[in-house]
């Protein structure tokens, strides 16, 4: 049995769609207790864990960091602990976030973790405490993670579109948008690899080719048949109470090489998106 963390979130919703899993809302295991995590694992006694919950209100963590760093590092932390006590595999999400966003090279797992705002270094903090529990796990790193449910930003443009025929996006930021169907199918597969005695590791996970926000916008649009003018800005114009990285280009080759799964191609993706949204053109 693979005991998932996250019920209603865009990768837990997914990997209950793809696998038989038991999964746990926050009814039944609340990340802002961690040792109530740790408890859930040892009373499911799974054969793998995967960690799809998370604290991700970006901007909302920059006044309320005590509680995002319990949620995204002590809850996964005592995750890993138990299961490391089990020895059971432990698979987690993380981000782009733990970088600086600097420069234009895409990030590779060996990199320095630079965290410019609270969420990034929330995440860093499970990060490092997962891997100081000393199990088997694996850190996946993915980044703009996208789907037909919850809040993404598809959703939010098809939101705008309804109501505005012209919109200033974001073009200096540039990443790789993730389908949380991709991220699920991949977490499964690792998780797989893993019962079966993969060591893991740390690994990036994100959408191809690599986009602006503004440019990545232009593309639902024209898959859905909206007529929005675009615009774009750079984010200096875009305040946020959180810093964006500018570069969130991630190098999968790693996960690549482990596990022979390649970048998906977010266009695919997106297509799916808008048809289970019903608004593909």
């Amino acid at each position: 049995m693979i005991l998932v963390f996250g019920k209603t979130g865009q990768v837990a919703t997914q990997l209950q769609r793809q696998a038989t899993v038991t999964a746990l809302g926050r009814d039944a295991a609340d990340l802002s207790d961690p040792a109530a995590c740790a408890a859930a694992i040892r009373a499911h006694a799974p054969r793998c864990v995967i960690n799809a919950a998370a604290y991700t209100a970006v901007d909302r963590a920059e006044e309320d960091e005590d509680l995002a760093t319990v949620i995204n590092g002590a809850a996964p932390t005592a995750m890993a602990q138990a299961c490391a006590a089990l020895d059971i595999p432990f698979l987690h999400i993380s981000t782009d976030y733990v970088f600086d966003g600097s420069g234009s090279q895409p990030w590779t797992p060996e990199d320095k973790a630079r965290p410019l705002n609270a969420y990034g270094r929330s995440k860093r903090a499970g990060e490092t405490g997962i891997m100081a529990a000393g199990g088997r796990h694996a850190i996946l790193r993915t980044s703009w993670v996208v789907s037909a449910h919850g809040q993404n930003f598809v959703k939010t443009m098809l939101r705008l579109s309804e109501t505005r025929d012209a919109l200033s996006i974001v073009d200096d930021q540039i990443g790789g948008p993730t389908p949380a169907a991709e991220i699920a199918a991949t977490l499964l597969r690792m998780a797989e690899a893993m019962c079966a005695g993969h060591a893991g590791g740390v690994y990036h996970y994100g959408g191809a080719p690599w986009v602006s926000w503004k440019d990545f916008a232009a593309e639902i649009f024209a898959r859905a048949g909206r007529d929005v003018a675009l615009t774009g800005i750079p984010s200096v114009e875009y305040p946020t109470p959180a810093t964006r990285p500018l570069n969130s280009r991630l190098d999968g080759t790693a996960l690549q090489e482990a596990f022979g799964i390649a970048p998906p191609d977010w266009r695919a993706g997106l297509d799916d998106i808008l048809s289970e949204l019903e608004v593909l053109a």
